[in-house]
């Protein structure tokens, strides 16, 4: 797989497919992955999505599982997330495109709304991650346990006090909604999304519904859609609609 950098940043990624360009941000979390399409989420865009779309997806800075490397920035951790997407856009010449993101791709789709607006013409938000008030502390907990400790084996100038603070400005800091957006900027929003909810403590219902509810031009799949083969193979088809919908013919 070809190789993306930009000064100490090195992407991994990996493009199927021809059409309109389409960024898939796999799940995952902060360990997400391209192999992330083949175990963390209910189907693989890259493979459902290939004679559709030109589909592109990267392994995460700093996914302690992946080939994607840079610095830990501590002060912009989202935004240091979207500088890799956008720039590897622009690597590949593309302009506008379409947007999938699983988990934490929901976060970081919004933060590219919010960056790139007039890039992203069509966003489809699956299983999206969000804040949930019973959970406060979830992702620091689960990032802290299971991202950190692997990530500093595996470089030695990361250390656990480096992870707690990204983390901690990552999540405890922004600690409402999806993290990366308010309420007001999404009512605002003038892009298309179809939401997909997931109903688990790091995918809240009704955060994803909530952002379905505020968006002027939202789309809602079939609500509870991972139980079985049958319902997963209905919301990849509505994304299918979805996202040839909103591609410039």
């Amino acid at each position: 797989m070809p190789f993306f950098t930009k000064g100490d940043v090195s992407i991994r990624y990996e493009e199927v497919g021809s059409g309109f360009p389409l960024l898939i941000i796999p799940g995952g979390g902060l360990n997400s992955t391209i192999k992330s399409l083949d175990t963390s989420v209910p189907f693989n865009p890259m493979t459902v999505y290939k004679d559709d779309f030109r589909c592109i997806a990267a392994d995460l800075r700093n996914s302690a599982t992946g080939e994607s490397s840079g610095p830990l920035e501590t002060d912009r951790p989202w935004d240091a997330y979207s500088d890799d997407h956008l720039g590897l856009m622009d690597e590949l010449g593309i302009d506008k495109f379409l947007v999938m993101g699983f988990c934490i791709g929901g976060p970081m789709v919004h933060n590219l709304l919010r960056l790139a607006p007039d890039r992203i013409v069509g966003a489809a938000l699956m299983q999206p991650s969000g804040f949930s008030p019973e959970h406060p502390d979830l992702f620091y907990q689960n990032n802290i346990k299971g991202w950190g400790p692997p990530l500093c084996e595996k470089r030695s100038d990361v250390t656990m006090d480096t992870v707690h603070d990204f983390l901690t400005s990552m999540y405890t800091d922004r600690s409402d909604f999806v993290f990366t957006a308010t309420r007001d900027f999404v009512s605002s929003l003038q892009t298309p999304i179809l939401v997909a909810p997931d109903d688990v403590p790091a995918h809240p219902y009704a955060c994803a519904m909530e952002v379905a509810s505020l968006a002027p031009h939202s789309d809602v799949t079939i609500y509870p859609w991972k139980d079985t083969q049958e319902h997963i193979d209905k919301v990849v088809e509505h994304a299918r609609r979805f996202l040839k919908q909103n591609a410039p013919h």
